[in-house]
């Protein structure tokens, strides 16, 4: 008897332990955490590579004489024994060039940006052109041949860029100042007596740096980090991480402007001496103006 009254009032002692715990609070949840999803920005520095394709449309070569007797040079260009104009178009696909700059994002995302870029290409266009003059009396009925070569070895350009960024795509217009390696020559000929029957008479060369500007505009695109180019790129295997890869499209119209080039004589003696000699001299002018439609790629690094 005693001994189930005492096992009743243990049961009853749990019975009522659990009621109470059924009675306290629970506790709370624990807030649910959110990652914030990063903002892309164009701010920050780039370095890349690209390839252009380089063409001409407005390139005169223009020769005036610079005397009248003995040798009468002005009268040589007056009746086209020498050449008053020539085009010297020219096109090509540069081998490679490169670059870098600094960009600057107003507001992350969507919003404008400001930037300045520098950049190189090996541009290697040239181009030889020809001219026959009238048949003449005094050469036997030949002509006095004349040539000019023109060459753009390599392009630079400093330039602003400004423009509006729709998140990872960049629309810009750009422009500054513009430098180049030219080469210019002209070699006019005679046949009146020379020994050899075709001999140089006359040459003149400009072979230096020649500056002007450039303008024009493009669109780049921020690929993810993950990308083949971010991750088998050399920038990857030293273990150097950029934020983006961006691939972009660019026209570019740069103008060197002009350079006169003395035609001088070269001292040339015809018909033994006897007679009238090529002296005197010629000045040619050369203009250097084209466009560039590049495509390439850079490594952006984090804004700073």
């Amino acid at each position: 008897m005693f001994k189930t009254f005492l096992l009743a009032g243990a049961a009853t002692s749990l019975l009522a332990g659990a009621a109470s715990a059924a009675d306290l609070p629970r506790r709370a949840a624990p807030p649910p955490v959110f990652t914030a999803v990063p903002v892309f920005t164009w701010t920050g520095f780039y370095a890349g590579l690209h390839t252009d394709y380089t063409f001409t449309d407005r390139q005169r070569i223009t020769t005036v004489g610079n005397d009248l007797a003995p040798t009468n040079t002005i009268g040589n260009v007056a009746t086209l024994r020498r050449p008053p104009s020539v085009r010297n178009e020219q096109d090509g696909l540069a081998n490679i060039g490169g670059g870098f700059g600094y960009n600057y994002q107003f507001t992350p995302g969507s919003g404008f940006v400001v930037g300045i870029q520098a950049d190189w290409a090996w541009t290697d266009i040239h181009k030889n052109t020809f001219y026959l003059g009238p048949q003449l009396a005094a050469n036997n009925g030949f002509s006095d041949p004349s040539a000019f070569r023109q060459e753009l070895s390599w392009l630079g350009t400093v330039v602003g860029r400004a423009g509006y960024a729709f998140d990872r795509l960049f629309v810009y217009g750009m422009g500054g100042f513009a430098y180049g390696g030219v080469d210019y020559r002209a070699n006019f000929y005679t046949t009146a007596g020379a020994n050899p029957p075709l001999a140089l008479a006359y040459s003149g060369r400009y072979n230096d740096l020649a500056t002007g500007y450039a303008y024009g505009g493009g669109i780049e695109y921020a690929l993810p980090t993950d990308s083949f180019l971010a991750r088998f790129s050399l920038l990857g295997l030293l273990g150097i991480q950029s934020q983006a890869v961006t691939i972009k499209a660019e026209y570019l119209h740069y103008d060197l402007g002009s350079r006169n080039v003395l035609v001088n004589n070269t001292a040339l003696a015809v018909n033994g001496g006897v007679g009238p000699q090529p002296r005197g001299s010629y000045t040619s002018r050369f203009t250097t103006e084209g466009n560039l439609v590049r495509a390439g790629f850079s490594y952006k690094f984090n804004g700073l």
